[in-house]
């Protein structure tokens, strides 16, 4: 995992503890999932809103 051994991940996991507390933690780690499930999502390209025209309104117009 990056070149890491188990030390060093331990180390980076308590500099963590340490600077936002176990409180924060579960708040941490919930925005970082949510953060990486809308980059996947946007690199799928699926837009929220869809504005291109239906096949009735194509119709309609001359």
């Amino acid at each position: 995992m990056f070149g890491l051994g188990v030390w060093e991940l331990f180390l980076i996991l308590l500099i963590v503890l340490v600077m936002f507390g176990a409180g924060r933690l579960p708040q941490l780690g919930a925005g970082i999932g949510k953060g990486i499930k809308n980059f996947k999502k946007s690199l799928k390209g699926e837009d929220e809103i869809d504005i291109t025209p239906t096949d009735k309104e194509k119709i309609g117009r001359p």
